[in-house]
């Protein structure tokens, strides 16, 4: 029994002097353990051929990756707020009773700014057509996007925005909180657009580059004054879906140096609104 004591008061301690250091860094737990669930899945189903992922392998590790967003948040919220960060969520995710110029920001944002970018690129660039134009079925593409964008939308928000946004808004911005939170968004996709030769040649590495950060962080800063303004989840999940949906019916098919103009024309067009957004918030304060 005595020998039993003394190896559990340096266990006892040790779990004492981690809590402090575990409830100060919630949100960068949250983000380790995203990365950890999502690209160990990746690895338990594909073994290292799934890094980088081929063509055939980009679907199915895009749907097995949104298991980390909603495992770490809801493990997280019990943790750390029990039931009741369960019950909060739950809350804000039926939240409906929001202005309408909220719906309006939720499911216009994205098809506009795609619309305006496609716009700007057509100046420079000839025929391009957005992706329902040339598709053969039109109909098809717009289900698949809707259902597709549905389930991402669903289990990513559950957790950046369930779990890590509104911590990071407790002592932070609007522009700091999408920044990081947009940036970590970024990051996590890269086991889906990281290409064999994106390391080694210009262009691809460009294109990978731009598209992890050069227009989510911006997009994710728009999807964090929404919440900001109405604490409602569900908002947040329409945006998110309607920016799918535009990305799948929308989107011309490009590639290369055309693609990557395409990506930072949209990059320059959300930047632009996120510094508008800024300045008009900024004198509603003073």
């Amino acid at each position: 029994m005595d020998i039993f004591i003394i190896f559990q008061i340096p266990k006892a301690n040790l779990i004492r002097s981690m809590k402090p250091m575990l409830h100060k860094n919630q949100v960068a737990i949250f983000f380790l353990l995203v990365f950890i669930i999502s690209w160990s899945l990746i690895y338990v189903i594909f073994g290292s051929d799934g890094i980088p992922a081929t063509k055939e392998q980009q679907e199915i590790i895009g749907m097995t990756i949104l298991l980390g967003p909603s495992i770490a948040g809801l493990l997280l919220l019990f943790i750390y707020d029990k039931l009741q960060g369960l019950k909060h969520l739950l809350a804000r995710l039926i939240k409906l009773n929001v202005n309408i110029k909220w719906y309006l920001v939720a499911l216009l944002t994205a098809p506009l700014t795609t619309f305006a970018g496609l716009v700007v690129f057509s100046l420079f660039f000839e025929n391009v057509q957005p992706n329902y134009m040339t598709a053969d079925d039109f109909v098809s593409i717009l289900m698949l996007g809707t259902i597709g964008g549905l389930f991402v939308a669903l289990f990513e928000e559950i957790g950046w925005t369930g779990f890590a946004i509104p911590r990071l808004l407790r002592n932070h911005g609007i522009l700091y909180t999408g920044l990081i939170v947009g940036i970590i968004w970024g990051a996590w996709h890269l086991i889906l657009f990281w290409e064999d030769n994106s390391f080694t040649e210009l262009v691809p590495f460009l294109l990978l580059i731009a598209r992890l950060f050069s227009w989510l962080p911006a997009y994710r800063i728009l999807m964090v004054w929404l919440y900001k303004n109405t604490k409602s989840l569900f908002l947040v999940i329409l945006m998110h879906l309607a920016l799918v949906v535009s990305l799948a019916v929308i989107d011309p098919l490009l590639y290369g140096k055309e693609l990557l103009a395409y990506i930072l024309i949209r990059a320059v067009i959300l930047w632009i609104i996120v510094a508008i957004m800024s300045l008009v918030a900024s004198k509603s304060v003073r």
